[in-house]
Order: C-alpha cells, then structure tokens, then sequence
C-alpha cells in the first residue's frame, strides 16, 4: 500500500460524538505499551503521527486517522493500563462499547497482543468482547524484532492457544523497528477494503 497522506481527523473523548465517516474503517486494539502506536505510524509510514509515549495509558480517547482519502484506522484507548481509576477504566471501555455497536463503518479490528508473552487475562476478555460485538478479530503478535527467529512459531501457538482461537483465525507477527509484518497488514485491508467497495456496487 502506498500511503499518499495522512492525517488525524478527528478525536473522541468520552462525551463526544462519534463520526458518521463515508470510508472503510479499520480499529485498532491492545493493552497499554504493547505498541499500538508504533504500528499505526509505520502503516501510516510517519514518524509521529500517532504520538508513542513510554507511559502506559496515554491514549485515552478513540483517534480516526485518515488514510489516502479512502480508509480511516481507528486508534482504540489501550486497556489493562493499572494506574488508572476503576472509575476512568469504566467509561474508557463503554466508549469503545460504543464505537464497536455504532459505527457502520468498521470492518475489522485488529487485537495487538506481545509476542514475547502469553495472552494476560485482559487480552483474553478483550478478545471475547470484540468477537461477542459481531467481528472476528485479526492478531498482530507485536515485538517481534525482541525473540529469535526460531521462537515465531511457538510463540504464535501459544497465543492462539492463549486466546481460544478457531484454526483459521489470522495471527501476523510484526516489528515496529523492522517493519516486517507491515506489507501482510496492507495486504489484508486492501483485500477487506477491496470486498466493501465491490458489496456496496
């Protein structure tokens, strides 16, 4: 995918009003610091546009990014983040609730889970919660650049296993400091993208 532009349209606090977007969007979901922001800047192929921060439970509103004038990808706050209250954790997840019942335009979300570890029982709960709301989420097993080589297949088990995954369930590894993974990724919202045009004709 060649990534022409790139930008961050709209912004939605707890309160807001979500948008009513004409274009295909893509969610993208995971636990604080698993690096939900490193993957949305090299599939946007910016730096920065997606702020990464070393502490945990920075994004605390749903980001829509535009991509190309065709596609939007959806930053989902990141869960499982402790320091915040019972209170904030509480609204945080009605507004994702919200977007997962409303939005007329999602196609996929994708569930960002660590490579290196198995899936932690927030990762488990999300991942029921995405399928209970009618999608069946895409895995990207992130940090990859951190294991060996010989591990990739292990680890991949171990998350499906983790996450009660049906066998052809799609887990794609990836490395924000390689970018390896990141052309799969194009490839498959390209082809969902590619599916909603040809529906709606």
């Amino acid at each position: 995918m060649i990534i022409k532009n790139a930008e961050l349209e709209t912004v939605c606090g707890i309160t807001s009003k979500l948008p009513d977007n004409e274009f295909p969007e893509f969610a993208f979901a995971g636990k604080s610091n698993v690096g939900k922001s490193s993957l949305i800047n090299a599939l946007m192929n910016r730096k920065s546009l997606a702020r990464t921060s070393a502490q945990p439970g920075k994004t605390q509103t749903i980001n829509f990014y535009k991509i190309n004038d065709s596609l939007y990808y959806v930053d989902l706050p990141g869960y499982g983040y402790t320091r915040a209250s019972v209170e904030v954790k509480a609204k945080w997840g009605q507004m994702v609730e919200r977007y997962l019942k409303s939005s007329k335009k999602l196609q996929c979300v994708f569930l960002l889970i660590d490579i290196r570890h198995d899936p932690s029982a927030n990762d488990r709960m999300m991942y029921e919660w995405i399928v209970h709301n009618g999608y069946e989420p895409v895995i990207i097993a992130t940090k990859l650049d951190k294991i060996k080589r010989s591990q990739i297949d292990k680890q991949v088990k171990t998350i499906r296993l983790g996450l009660g995954m049906p066998k052809g369930g799609t887990v794609i590894p990836f490395s924000a400091e390689t970018k390896q993974g990141r052309e799969e990724i194009w490839d498959y919202i390209e082809g969902m993208t590619a599916e909603t045009v040809s529906e709606e004709e």
